[in-house]
């Protein structure tokens, strides 16, 4: 006799709200004390639910980090990879420069406010913990070849002035996204969101676009 397997639609979405809850607390225990002082049993008791269920749902702190970050980079738990959402499709459809350096600074702003908290936590970390630098290492990838993807899309339509290479440009694109920019500027000096994008749309066009 066949056998088959059986799939109960509720029994899954209890499981993925079980690990929405883990992440969500982890995410905000890091925030507000730090990596080193965040433990297994504080991210239980913030989620409502036992340490055993913070391994077999997630894993550990290095595992609960790194989805933190994921999760606020694109701003939910869905299977979909950055490049492949529809805001970073409209942005790298674009053919006109100054319109691509635009929606580049207000997405960039959106993320940074997601997690630029939590990216910083990560940074202080890695010094001290192996499976952390890990992770930031990854996440700094990510972050440059964001960065450079923008840049190349830029350079296609022409909109890279000619006195600044790819790789300078890049370079720039990723020191204008950096989380401590958005830690200074939004909440250490109190700007908006709104202003901190406008900032960045205009220092990437004084560095980017043609005169």
């Amino acid at each position: 006799m066949s056998t088959r397997s059986y799939r109960s639609p509720l029994r899954e979405e209890q499981v993925r709200a079980t690990r929405r809850a883990i992440v969500a607390a982890a995410h905000d225990l890091f925030v507000e004390q730090g990596y080193a002082r965040t433990t297994i049993d504080a991210v239980a008791e913030r989620a409502g639910v036992s340490r055993k269920t913070v391994f077999t749902a997630v894993g550990g702190k290095a595992i609960l980090l790194k989805l933190a970050l994921d999760w606020a980079l694109v701003g939910d738990d869905e299977p979909v990879p950055m490049a492949d959402r529809p805001e970073t499709r409209e942005q790298m459809a674009q053919t006109d420069p100054a319109r691509l350096v635009h929606l580049w600074a207000l997405r960039m702003s959106e993320i940074e406010a997601r997690v630029a908290r939590l990216a910083l936590v990560m940074g202080a970390a890695a010094d001290a913990d192996p499976e952390v630098a890990t992770v930031h290492e990854s996440s700094e990838r990510g972050r440059r070849g964001g960065a450079r993807a923008f840049v190349s899309r830029l350079r296609e339509i022409g909109g890279l002035r000619p006195d600044v290479d790819p790789d300078r440009a890049t370079a720039i694109a990723v020191v204008l996204s950096e989380p401590l920019l958005y830690e200074r500027l939004v909440v250490e000096a109190g700007w908006s969101v709104a202003e901190y994008a406008a900032w960045m749309e205009q220092a990437a066009v004084a560095a980017l676009l043609p005169s």
